[in-house]
């Protein structure tokens, strides 16, 4: 692994949903309660911000240069070039207490999209299917829904819910976009009433597999990037220059560039002042590549 790095762009308060665009050559993420949406392209050094209506969950790249949002009000087509966005579903929850959150679309082009319960209490976020211009829900019982993977040969999905510090697997049927076999892929101890940051491992937020099928997982308030093996077992853990790392995402036109998106949103000023990295998006270079992004097929 090479040295890690800082990209040349601004930070957010709360980085998320990396992708690595193949057309572009350009890396897209969301700044969440800063409603941005920002793309920086390496081969220029080039940046640009767009201002959203409302906060970005995620986002994810749609044929013919559009992406998709998942916004607190629903999933929207954007255009980059004009700025212009088209709603293509609504909300279904009450957007005072909850938004969308981490998503991405599985390799048949289905956007996979869950929420954020925001009150904490009762584990009422979701997970929900985007296909045909249909929105179903699909599974429950969480707070908040992240680190939504595949794995190489599209028989896995990868589902975390951060809050239970609990990452889950499903075996994938492809071909009709089920889940079954919902199991436990990997547990985190819960942060202990007055146990120091720094003696807490962190809990599970957005996720990327790699070529080898090993699932990366940013491990929020952890301070570190783990690599799970494919039965789960910790494989690599990866210390970090901040404490809140949100999701990692591979990119680069050989797909060995790993991208880490970060948090300084309500962090206290000691720990900011003592981590002037928190909210940029981190990069460094690494042996194993990650997997191409999917696109949303509308």
């Amino acid at each position: 692994m090479s040295a890690l790095q800082a990209l040349p762009a601004p930070a957010s308060l709360l980085g998320e949903s990396p992708f690595w665009h193949p057309d572009e050559a350009a890396l897209y993420w969301c700044d969440i309660p800063g409603r941005a949406l920002h793309r920086y392209s390496p081969a220029v050094g080039a940046h640009r911000q767009w201002s959203l209506e409302s906060e970005p969950g995620c986002c994810a790249p749609l044929p013919g240069g559009r992406l998709l949002l998942a916004m607190r009000d629903g999933l929207f087509g954007f255009d980059p070039a004009s700025g212009r966005r088209e709603r293509l579903a609504g909300a279904p929850y009450d957007g005072a207490q909850e938004r969308f959150n981490d998503g991405k679309a599985d390799p048949q082009g289905r956007l996979w999209v869950g929420t954020i319960y925001e009150p904490r209490q009762p584990p009422n976020a979701a997970l929900y299917r985007w296909a045909a211009g249909r929105l179903d829900r699909i599974a429950g019982g969480i707070t908040v829904s992240n680190g939504l993977a595949f794995s190489p040969d599209g028989r896995t999905m990868y589902w975390a819910d951060t809050s239970a510090h609990r990452v889950y697997a499903f075996d994938f049927d492809g071909s009709d976009g089920s889940l079954s076999r919902r199991r436990v892929h990997a547990e985190f101890a819960p942060r202990q009433p007055g146990q120091a940051l720094a003696d807490y491992g962190g809990r599970p937020d957005g996720a990327a597999v790699d070529a080898e099928g090993c699932y990366w997982v940013a491990m929020y308030e952890g301070q570190r990037l783990l690599r799970l093996a494919p039965d789960g077992r910790l494989l690599r853990e990866l210390p970090l220059p901040v404490r809140c790392p949100t999701m990692p995402c591979f990119g680069g036109p050989d797909l060995r560039t790993l991208f880490i998106t970060t948090a300084r949103n309500h962090r206290p000023a000691e720990e900011l002042a003592a981590q002037p990295l928190a909210g940029r998006v981190l990069s460094l270079r690494v042996d194993v590549p990650g997997l191409p992004v999917h696109f949303v097929r509308g």
